[in-house]
């Protein structure tokens, strides 16, 4: 009996059988209403010209992505765009973790557009777990005035392990971006690293923000990241901080006069302000232009670019050619054995690495260079 409910022994009380239940998922629904058409090459740069912000995304998307099918028609939307890039000022900022880049941007994009005008893009590089492979891209929460301006994009893109790849893919993204109009594109990096490095390779003006009365001075006058910053600004100079900001200052316009002077002839120069106030900003973006007017006059403008793009050339030939020897068949079959032969002693490193690109060059049919 379906319900025992309803025997006689339960005089009165009887329950009905009920309705059938309908389907969780609406039998009536298309499910290829929601599906979004592909746009092919040609009608995602004539969107990317137009200005369309929806379709630029989906270009860095496919920029991005690994697919050796998106990487093709990636490239074929990137040479299309070209034509129209390269007008813009392009910005390099880094500094420590919690030196205050996001907030720095935040203010110096909204006082940039409006008082320039123009449209604003920020490519920022945020470092992928070692462990989870995954990446926050909060960046956008903490530029909250830039985020909601109609002139401005933000696009964070994770490191994914490998931050020579993404700071080529930043430097592809910055061409889309300029083919969609923006004039002023900022790049964040993640701040530790060869990171800074990969960006002064892309940029126009590299911007160093950096704090002061962390403890040690000396860390922030050592060479290497100051020596291919144009200029250096110290953030928190409000409340108490003031003096303290004005002598790190002061330590460091010291220290740029020990440094070789810069090929494009401009002594970087030191300023203080305050991200969070907006203090002195002005007198940033002031630095900024008179850089720019400068480097144009004497010619390092357009011999910077053109250093940039050999640079990123034999970088791509440098990454094609690492790619293609551990996607190599032969390589692949041969590489854990040589990992083995290492690890018991059998052969050195540099025995085994030889031995693996000899293979290498007898599989291409191509004779191998011993000198290496």
């Amino acid at each position: 009996m379906e319900h025992p409910e309803n025997s006689s022994e339960y005089a009165g009380l009887q329950v009905n059988s009920g309705v059938e239940q309908p389907a969780i998922i609406n039998p009536y629904l298309k499910r290829n209403r929601f599906r979004r058409r592909e746009l092919s090459a040609a009608e995602m740069v004539e969107g990317i010209v137009k200005g369309d912000v929806t379709i630029l995304s989906q270009a860095v998307t496919l920029v991005e992505s690994v697919n050796p099918d998106h990487q093709q028609k990636a490239q074929e939307v990137i040479n299309k765009c070209l034509p129209y890039s390269g007008n813009s000022i392009r910005v390099g900022i880094s500094g420590v973790p919690g030196a205050g880049k996001s907030t720095s941007i935040d203010e110096f994009g909204v006082h940039v557009l409006k008082e320039k005008g123009g449209r604003l893009a920020v490519l920022a590089i945020d470092p992928s777990s070692e462990r989870t492979k995954g990446s926050i891209l909060g960046d956008k929460t903490r530029m909250e005035k830039l985020s909601i301006h109609p002139d401005s994009f933000i696009r964070p893109s994770p490191t994914a392990g490998s931050l020579g790849g993404v700071a080529r893919k930043t430097r592809e993204t910055i061409i889309l971006c300029e083919a969609a109009g923006f004039d002023k594109i900022f790049v964040e990096t993640v701040g530790v690293g060869q990171s800074e490095t990969a960006c002064h390779s892309m940029v126009d003006f590299f911007l160093l923000i950096q704090l002061a009365g962390t403890g040690d001075e000396l860390q922030g006058i050592k060479r290497g990241i100051m020596e291919i910053s144009d200029g250096i600004v110290i953030n928190k100079c409000d409340g108490e901080n003031v003096d303290k900001c004005q002598m790190a200052a002061t330590n460091f316009r010291n220290a740029l006069h020990f440094f070789p002077k810069p090929e494009s002839g401009w002594l970087p120069k030191v300023l203080c302000y305050s991200g969070f106030y907006g203090y002195g900003v002005k007198e940033v973006w002031d630095m900024i232009y008179e850089y720019i007017d400068f480097v144009k006059a004497n010619g390092y403008f357009d011999y910077r670019r053109n250093e940039q793009s050999k640079y990123w050339m034999y970088e791509s030939i440098n990454e094609h050619l690492r790619l293609n020897f551990y996607n190599n068949p032969t390589i692949r079959q041969q590489l854990q054995l040589a990992e083995q032969t290492v690890l018991a002693g059998q052969q050195t490193s540099f025995m085994a690495a030889q031995s693996l690109l000899d293979a290498y060059f007898r599989s291409l049919s191509i004779p191998g260079n011993h000198n290496y």
